[in-house]
């Protein structure tokens, strides 16, 4: 089997990854392309031998990520975003928002964590729930909710709800989201692709975006890697189904931590 055959299948969720820490899409895929060059240069950094390819990918990520010092601001966000992000940021216990998207987000054990961060596995599990406190104090909003199907729907409302968030209203098609986002703005979006009446959640969110681009989407897919191709502009948060509500808890955090969002176009 060869490098890439061991990468290529891992490579759609590092960006995910990435782009959730960073909460923008350049700066997650400049993270992502920077590891791919890392392992090119030193094979041997990549333990998949040992690790597994998934997290021997996210190992080397995490070297170059703590080796840079972390996130810094989007140098493409304004000065009031910046500011804003790097005071939240400078809050937060070091490696604790990465330890839980690992955890929540990438589905990798405790103890997989634990050996891509370096770390001992108690340290992990401790990272893990500091970040579950530290993210969600003060980052009560209101949430817009796109999906079709009602049981979704309802379960989604429901762990937003024991967030302390509230919700706007629940959207089944294109037309009934872009009326509901303009009559009750919302401070987060959680959309599906596919709506009822075969039209597009991405094309509904496009149409949002238009009049209030600084709102955060999530994005909810079946299948996430067809949406981080590379290819075109795409979800900076990205959640895949079927999803447990860690994974929905994290997202909805780390979107509303950055408070802003990137445009995927058809």
């Amino acid at each position: 089997m060869t490098l890439s055959d061991l990468i290529a299948p891992h490579l759609p969720y590092l960006r995910r990854h990435a782009r959730a820490l960073t909460g923008a899409q350049s700066s997650g895929d400049a993270y992502a392309a920077a590891t791919l060059e890392a392992i090119l240069a030193e094979p041997s950094c990549f333990d998949a031998a040992t690790m597994g390819g998934k997290a021997a990918l996210f190992s080397v990520f995490h070297a170059i990520w703590t080796g840079s010092g972390e996130l810094q601001a989007e140098p493409d966000a304004g000065p009031a975003t910046r500011a804003k992000a790097l005071e939240r940021l400078s809050s937060l216990t070091s490696g604790s928002r990465e330890a839980l998207l690992l955890n929540t987000v990438e589905g990798f054990s405790i103890e997989d964590v634990a050996a891509i961060m370096k770390i001992n596995i108690d340290e992990a599990a401790t990272l893990v729930g500091t970040a579950r406190s530290e993210m969600h104090e003060g980052m009560q909003g209101r949430v817009m909710i796109i999906e079709d199907e009602a049981i979704i729907a309802m379960d989604l409302e429901g762990i937003c709800a024991m967030m302390g968030h509230s919700v706007t209203g629940i959207a089944r098609t294109r037309s009934a989201a872009v009326s509901l986002g303009k009559a009750e703005k919302p401070d987060l979006i959680l959309a599906d692709i596919q709506l009822a009446d075969n039209s597009s959640g991405i094309d509904a969110v496009n149409d949002l975006l238009q009049e209030m681009p600084e709102v955060p989407v999530i994005f909810i897919t079946a299948f996430p890697e067809r949406l981080l191709t590379g290819e075109r502009p795409e979800p900076t948060f990205l959640i895949a189904k079927p999803y447990d509500s860690d994974q929905v808890i994290s997202a909805v955090s780390q979107a509303m931590f950055f408070a802003s969002t990137e445009t995927l176009n058809n």
